[in-house]
């Protein structure tokens, strides 16, 4: 009887655990387009070449509707379950804690590297899934309606996974939230399944990240040096395959001081339970390659998709 009630208890848990669905982690950001609009960019030099990218810092302090109108998204996804992280929030652990500079300067060449607040947002963030938003207010005598787009962007490729467009009900009176809230209801169910499909799908088939090695001229070794009879590019593209959800990756390209792999289908979370990135992905390779090989070599993330690894440094 004892054996029956456990069997019993144990299958209650396990239905219970199976019917909770993991849902992506989200955060709301204005677009590109929007700040731009609106006039919250900042104009830098990305080696000697003008480049914009969006001042959300100076959005948030100075637009109260943006305030207003992530504040209303995020309240849609919490109501649907998903877990968020607050653009506002975010920004302000990256000033505190200074995690990390503009511009990032090789010890050996002297490139800079140069990495957008959006690239920083994301690592600080790790969400799953950037939902820009861009709205335009529209008015009709004493009416006003919104249009809105609404897109879901993988943190980790930049493809765009979910995506809804529309124009609300015009009114006399509703703030600009409200009416974007009642435009963004009508499609926020098909929007939502969009997005749990794609994250599902990574579930099963692994998170898409690439990866890039290069040596350095200067070093001793490159990908063709020979350890135990196996080229140095072989041993990798071994590890690769192990390590990899369904053995899937492309090399795209490779010489004897260069691979790219692509389409790099990665495990979403690491054996402890914390998310699985492109950095953590190749650290793992590093130190694979120092502790069995005596290779050393140099991490270097690039937002959340891309990490490159440097033998000889």
């Amino acid at each position: 009887m004892k054996r029956l009630v456990l069997t019993m208890i144990l299958l209650c848990v396990v239905l219970i655990l199976s019917g909770q669905e993991r849902k992506p982690t989200i955060m709301v950001v204005p677009s590109d387009v929007w700040c731009n609009q609106n006039g919250y960019m900042i104009t830098f030099d990305n080696q000697g070449a003008q480049q914009k990218v969006p001042d959300y810092k100076t959005a948030l302090q100075s637009d109260a509707d943006l305030l207003l109108v992530i504040g209303a998204i995020n309240t849609l996804m919490a109501d649907r379950s998903f877990p968020l992280k607050n653009l506002e929030s975010v920004l302000k652990s990256i000033e505190q804690r200074n995690i990390e500079d503009n511009v990032t300067v090789s010890k050996t060449s002297g490139a800079e590297l140069a990495e957008s607040m959006l690239d920083r947002l994301r690592r600080t963030a790790k969400a799953d899934i950037i939902m820009q938003i861009t709205w335009t207010v529209n008015t009709m005598g004493p009416k006003k309606s919104v249009t809105y787009n609404l897109q879901g962007i993988d943190s980790y490729t930049d493809k765009q996974i979910a995506g809804a467009q529309g124009t609300g009900a015009p009114s006399f009176a509703a703030e600009i939230p409200v009416l974007l809230q009642e435009a963004v209801l009508t499609h926020m169910d098909n929007f939502c399944f969009q997005l749990q499909s794609y994250f599902d799908d990574l579930v099963d088939k692994g998170r898409e990240i690439s990866l890039d090695i290069r040596v350095f001229d200067a070093g001793e070794m490159d990908l063709e040096t020979e350890f135990n009879g196996m080229e140095l590019t072989e041993i990798i593209d071994e590890w690769m395959s192990a390590n990899t959800v369904n053995h899937v990756f492309n090399k795209a390209e490779a010489t004897e001081n260069f691979i790219q792999y692509e389409q790099v289908r990665i495990p979403l979370y690491k054996t402890n339970g914390a998310i699985m990135d492109a950095e953590s992905f190749v650290r793992n390779l590093r130190n694979y390659l120092r502790q069995d090989y005596k290779i050393q070599s140099k991490v270097m993330a690039r937002g959340l998709g891309r990490a490159i690894l440097v033998i000889g440094e």
